[in-house]
């Protein structure tokens, strides 16, 4: 028996405690995969997708053998490959059109105070910057890219040289870091010799001058692409190889005489001086290492030159921020292999 009193207690819980509806939960929808359309003649099934059915049949038939690791190839590389040659010709296409191309001789036409060695001091402390900023090599490899290209077409006064380079990189920071660096750190790199309205202005003043074409391909454009060929035939990735080229293709950037030479040219050019460091008594241009980039060794030979007098220091002796960034642990010491002090001349003869 319920008293009157357990009674009302029951009837007041029961019309404040609220009501608990319990739902089913609504099946999850999956976003379909463009792969996954089969209505699409040349579509591509995702790999998630075959490991889907692998599973179901494994279930089925326990007896059944996974595929071999080794013997499967990454969908990435898969998808990539039949359009690797396309996307280099439409690059290599890119790097000669004229509006990408800096004049080769814009200090000699156009500059009334920028010279020869003041572009070098600029490139060389803003490849201190870079390391400040921990920006990527991109990044660095642009930024000279815009500074040349604008003093192609504008006159700039020996004061705002600095101003052009801040600005230059910081535009190149925006289109290729994360997270880039915002105008008031590239201020104060200068100990506040250009306040934040400076920078902007000439911000604006080189997008305008570049047409917003911000895009245009690079030496390490080119030098991924010829490195990874140059490194198929070993199972793990060579860094001191790949560090070793890269500082090359740093070097190149310091130097006035390269502007004349195609970027693609600049980075087959330290891939094949990279090798030949490493292992001089190899010949360092596979078939290979031709048939992807285009180019016979007899083509190269000019500025695998240059790159090996940078190399060796008989050209830019004084300029230190390249070579002791490549001279870190992190970097393999790539700035420290000897070299022998020529290139064979059989080395650019035709296979």
């Amino acid at each position: 028996m319920e008293t009157r009193a357990a009674a009302a207690k029951r009837k007041a819980t029961a019309a404040v405690a609220p009501v608990v509806v319990v739902e089913k939960p609504h099946p999850k929808r999956q976003r379909v995969v463009l792969g996954e359309l089969s209505n699409y003649p040349n579509a591509i099934v995702p790999e998630t997708q075959n490991q889907r059915k692998e599973k179901l049949q494994c279930r089925k038939n326990p007896n059944l053998k996974k595929p071999s690791p080794a013997n499967s190839t990454p969908l990435s590389s898969q998808i990539v490959q039949p359009y690797v040659s396309d996307i280099y010709e439409y690059l290599h296409a890119m790097e000669m059109q004229r509006k990408r191309r800096p004049m080769v001789d814009y200090i000699e036409k156009v500059q009334r105070e920028v010279t020869v060695i003041m572009r070098t001091i600029l490139v060389d402390w803003l490849v201190e910057v870079a390391e400040e900023y921990k920006l990527q090599s991109d990044t660095l490899h642009l930024s000279v890219s815009y500074i040349d290209r604008f003093l192609s077409v504008n006159p700039v006064s020996k004061s705002r040289l600095q101003l052009l380079g801040i600005s230059s990189m910081l535009i190149a920071a925006k289109y290729e870091e994360v997270d880039p660096p915002r105008v008031k750190a590239f201020c104060s790199i200068t100990d506040n010799t250009y306040n934040k309205k400076e920078v902007v202005k000439m911000e604006a003043d080189i997008l305008k001058s570049l047409k917003f074409e911000m895009g245009n391909p690079t030496v390490n454009t080119f030098l991924r692409r010829f490195a990874d060929v140059a490194s198929d035939n070993q199972k793990a990735p060579n860094l001191l190889f790949e560090f070793l080229s890269c500082y090359l293709a740093e070097l190149s950037l310091m130097d006035y005489d390269c502007l004349r030479i195609l970027p693609s040219i600049v980075a087959a050019s330290a891939v094949f001086l990279a090798r030949f460091i490493i292992s001089p008594e190899v010949h360092p241009w596979t078939s290979s290492l031709c048939e992807c980039s285009g180019y016979e060794a007899f083509e190269l030979k000019e500025c695998v030159i240059i790159l090996h007098d940078l190399y060796l220091s008989r050209k830019a002796a004084s300029f230190k921020a390249i070579r002791e960034k490549y001279k870190q642990h992190k970097f393999k010491f790539a700035a420290n292999l000897p070299s022998p002090p020529h290139v064979p001349s059989h080395y650019f003869e035709t296979q």
